[in-house]
């Protein structure tokens, strides 16, 4: 599946939090910009590392008028599972069916330890106001993406 183009409206998406509300793209649309940052499974190392910077960063975002939704297949309890034992301060999204993974086009074949299987490509779509994707991060470091991300939104 190919990637969303830069400058085209954001695929619209509903999903439930972690506390099982739904959240909506168009809930932000002329308010907020939104950072929209893919990971493959809560509580995992690498997926840990990267909600931690971002919620390192939410004064950074709150000045640039930015707020964040992490989107993964887990279910909405480990959701809650991951924010309450990281101190999680912004939402995480399921999306257990990939559905909105594969409109985004970040779900792909994946090769770990000589094993082939479907999964989330970690990637980051930066939306503005208007619901315009303006950056797709795809090439980054889980322990510098909120660095990265402040970097993109500031420029």
């Amino acid at each position: 599946m190919a990637l969303p183009k830069i400058g085209n409206l954001a695929p619209a998406f509903s999903l439930l939090n972690q506390s099982g509300e739904k959240v909506s793209l168009k809930d932000f649309k002329g308010k907020k910009n939104v950072v929209v940052y893919f990971y493959p499974k809560a509580l995992t190392p690498g997926c840990t590392l990267q909600a931690c910077g971002i919620r390192d960063s939410e004064k950074a975002l709150a000045d640039l008028d930015t707020v964040v939704l992490g989107l993964s297949p887990d279910p909405v309890a480990k959701l809650q599972k991951f924010i309450d034992k990281h101190e999680l301060n912004f939402d995480l999204l399921s999306d257990e069916d990939h559905g909105i993974a594969e409109k985004y086009g970040i779900w792909d074949l994946k090769k770990f330890m000589g094993r082939e299987y479907m999964g989330i490509v970690r990637t980051t779509f930066i939306i503005n106001k208007e619901g315009r994707l303006t950056h797709i991060m795809n090439k980054f470091k889980t322990k510098t993406h909120h660095d990265d991300l402040l970097a993109l939104l500031s420029s």
